[in-house]
């Protein structure tokens, strides 16, 4: 394997972080330290983006994506990382607009792909149900036909940024007596239509990034279905391929060890030299960095066996250890902020996972909260359990 990049590789590199510096340093400085205004710093990074061809990459060229390699579809999501953009809405970038592309009729890709790629339309994923989470195979909610629409009734659970949402891409069970992945479908309807019910969950960090739904006769015109009637299994399959792509974040979690490093030494140790100099401290931090290096060796190898364009399954790999190391590094960051990681917001939405007004810095107020949240990796796109049975089965051949 070929450990340099090829300097046609590095000038691509260079072209988007000059794409990259256009997005606002103030925007890009809240990205860093966790406090983004949603929705507005999120449309406002995705229109500059889009503006300039790169918000869209990885959707088909004439659907307004890039003809990248996988290497530099890699550099792409490290310099973004690096440079602290945000990460753009993986329920538009990621997800529904691969699925209209590939699966949608040409009204559908007309009417929704240009707006999906520029944050016009906000989009949010009606998949997990209260009993049909890791076996979405298994959901419940209805979509009976009637006439020219669909009744829709039933509920949705973790609904990401649903309070945010223009619209949601729903799978409903549309043929109660086929087996259970042949009788599902896939609509789109906006989260105004009548029936439709957002109730905000607070999480353990006190923020409220996530909901329930509830849908209660709810209409929807037969042409906001997803390609054909039962075979919404196909699509959500094609959709979760997507999500999990990236997913190793090895760039992210690079900006978050440099912050430990930056910040360790600043702190003084009761023997009197930095935390950074602390042999135990070292070592941690040693291990963590030499894991990551591991992890993006192992994910540049992936990349660059994915030519063909087929999914590898030692992306699963990469899922599995990306979660792993993520949430070591915020709990490294937790640690520095050690008594300073106590203080918390008030109860209240508005001071959701916010800071108190203590002697305590900022950025250890947000640590433990962000610790707590980050147990969330190791679920969402496959949680691990699904990815060691994968790794297991197409990896191991066990």
């Amino acid at each position: 394997m070929q450990l340099t990049f090829s300097p046609e590789e590095e000038a691509f590199r260079d072209e988007l972080r000059a794409i990259f510096a256009k997005v606002p340093e103030d925007l890009r400085r809240r990205s860093e330290a966790g406090k983004l205004n949603y929705p507005d710093d999120l449309v406002t990074t995705t229109r500059i983006l889009n503006e300039h061809g790169v918000a869209t990459p990885g959707w088909p060229v004439e659907a307004g994506g890039r003809d990248w390699t996988p290497i530099q579809s890699h550099i792409y999501r490290e310099e973004m990382s690096l440079m602290h953009v945000p990460d753009l809405l993986p329920f538009n970038v990621g997800m529904i607009g691969p699925v209209i592309a590939q699966f949608g009729s040409p009204e559908m890709k007309e009417r929704f792909l240009a707006k999906t790629a520029n944050l016009d339309i906000w989009w949010c994923q009606g998949f997990s149900e209260p009993e049909a989470g890791s076996d979405l195979a298994s959901l419940k909610t209805r979509a009976v036909r009637d006439g020219d629409h669909y009744i829709v009734n039933g509920q949705k659970t973790w609904t990401t940024l649903g309070q945010f949402a223009d619209w949601i891409f729903c799978l409903v069970r549309t043929d109660p007596d086929a087996k259970k992945q042949a009788g599902i479908s896939m609509l789109l309807f906006p989260m105004d239509t009548p029936g439709v019910e957002l109730r905000p969950i607070q999480l353990i960090d006190g923020s409220f990034e996530v909901n329930e739904v509830f849908f209660n006769d709810v209409r929807v015109p037969v042409e906001n279905l997803v390609g054909k009637e039962n075979e919404g299994w196909t699509q959500a399959k094609f959709l979760l391929g997507n999500e999990r792509s990236g997913i190793a974040r090895v760039g992210y979690t690079k900006t978050k060890l440099a912050k430990a490093k930056e910040l360790a030494r600043e702190i003084t140790t009761a023997s009197g030299g930095t935390l950074l100099e602390d042999p135990l401290f070292a070592a941690r931090l040693a291990e963590l960095e030499n894991d990551l290096l591991a992890l993006e060796m192992t994910q540049l190898r992936v990349a660059a066996s994915s030519a063909d364009g087929k999914p590898n399954p030692a992306s699963s790999l990469l899922k599995l250890r990306g979660s792993q190391l993520q949430q070591e590094a915020m709990e490294l960051l937790a640690d520095i902020a050690g008594a300073d990681s106590l203080p918390v917001a008030g109860l209240d939405a508005s001071a959701a996972n916010g800071t108190a007004d203590v002697a305590s810095p900022e950025w250890a107020q947000l640590s433990a909260p962000t610790y707590l949240n980050y147990r969330k990796v190791s679920i969402y796109g496959g949680s691990s359990e699904v990815q060691r049975q994968i790794i297991d089965k197409a990896v191991l051949g066990l």
